[in-house]
């Protein structure tokens, strides 16, 4: 049964450039709500009174971070904007984990099964 599996990653047809293309996608979109998000957190949070975020780097670790574990050493933000942006970016990467497993299940089903 596992053999099988390692057989089909082995191959390269059209269902192998679907999953990449899918995933190349995800990892480009990502990277771009990530650069957003980065700077939406910055410009909101840096003069917050009581902000972690002082910097740009500190909106770059805070979004990925976001982004990768929905949790981080650097405290909410407390500004109405930055916490929506931490919202977005949290359902952003809940409906990314959901689809790349989909689309990797999706990928392993085949039809003749």
């Amino acid at each position: 049964m596992i053999g099988a599996e390692f057989r089909q990653l082995a191959t390269w047809s059209e269902r192998h450039e679907r999953l990449v293309g899918r995933l190349l996608l995800v990892l480009v979109l990502t990277t771009v709500v990530d650069i957003f998000g980065t700077v939406a957190v910055y410009v909101f949070e840096h003069r917050a009174a009581g902000s972690d975020i002082h910097s740009f780097g500190d909106a770059l670790f805070f979004t990925t971070v976001q982004l990768l574990t929905v949790s981080s050493q650097i405290k909410n933000p407390l500004t109405t904007g930055g916490r929506i942006v931490d919202v977005v970016l949290e359902l952003w990467a809940v409906i990314i984990v959901a689809g790349s497993a989909g689309a990797l299940a999706s990928f392993f089903q085949s039809a003749d099964r």
